[in-house]
């Protein structure tokens, strides 16, 4: 249920912040009526994003098991690739996004057509996080049997909306810097084991098989059906019986991408 809250949380802030960004440049220069064609945009790619979840998550559950597992692998493998992009992408727009925006959305009413342009800018800009949130949960909700997942997603993206508001009015300063360098470690963890759990998935449809060997039994230990092995299992991909191709994927993964992000924060810090 957290990890869902958490990613929700962090991609409804994001597209919270382009929201507020553009409605209050809106409202700066004396077009705040055209927030309705923002909110459009908004509804528009919401409703997309529901649609195509809901889609897959339907599909997958018609299609016999080996055939299931293949497509939760690959879902995952997506899901690890926006979600890196996510991250890394965040890490560099997150100090130039205001006036990225701004500057769009003057290109746009300076293009007329009624605010249709900002339609358009609102739905690709929600669009996008909601399409990473989709296809990361589905992957997170194939690999974790967390019945309560689904309302965590829910309470993580009221959270968003509410801060977002918040942060819109001025009622609240929140260190983004902090917020997306802190979560955005946690993610890297996630998606190593999203990465190693994908794997294990394509291996049960047949279609990976390097490194089944086991390595280690830790069922005595912490039994994945345990409490706590279910959610480390949910969060970080952990398994009792880890293969060579588990740890090998967890960790070629893990180590060069949280290096990398590591050292773009200390650079964006020290550029400050």
């Amino acid at each position: 249920m957290l990890i869902a809250f958490l990613i929700m949380l962090r991609e409804g802030i994001e597209a919270a912040l382009i929201v507020g960004i553009v409605a209050g440049f809106l409202k700066q220069s004396g077009h705040h009526h055209l927030m309705n064609k923002v909110w459009l945009g908004v509804i528009s790619a919401a409703l997309l994003c529901v649609g195509i979840g809901l889609a897959i998550h339907r599909l997958t559950g018609e299609i016999p098991q080996k055939e299931q597992e293949f497509v939760v692998g690959a879902i995952g493998l997506v899901a690890v690739g926006m979600l890196t992009y996510m991250v890394l992408w965040m890490q560099k727009a997150a100090r130039s996004m205001k006036q990225h925006l701004q500057d769009s959305v003057q290109a746009a009413l300076n293009q007329g057509g009624s605010g249709w342009a900002l339609v358009l800018m609102a739905f690709l800009a929600v669009a996008r996080e909601g399409l990473e949130s989709v296809f990361f949960l589905i992957a997170v909700f194939g690999q974790s049997s967390d019945h309560k997942m689904p309302l965590g997603a829910v309470a993580g993206l009221a959270t968003a909306v509410i801060i977002g508001v918040l942060l819109y009015q001025g009622g609240i300063r929140l260190n983004l810097g902090k917020f997306f360098r802190w979560t955005g470690v946690f993610l890297i963890f996630v998606a190593a084991g999203l990465l190693s759990g994908a794997f294990r998935a394509l291996h049960e449809a047949g279609v990976w098989n390097i490194g089944p060997t086991v390595i280690a039994d830790f069922s005595h230990i912490l039994h994945d059906d345990s409490p706590l092995g279910v959610v480390l299992g949910g969060f970080f991909g952990y398994t009792a019986h880890p293969t060579v191709s588990d740890a090998a994927w967890y960790f070629v993964y893990l180590i060069p991408v949280l290096f990398w992000f590591l050292r773009g924060s200390r650079a964006a810090s020290s550029s400050r």
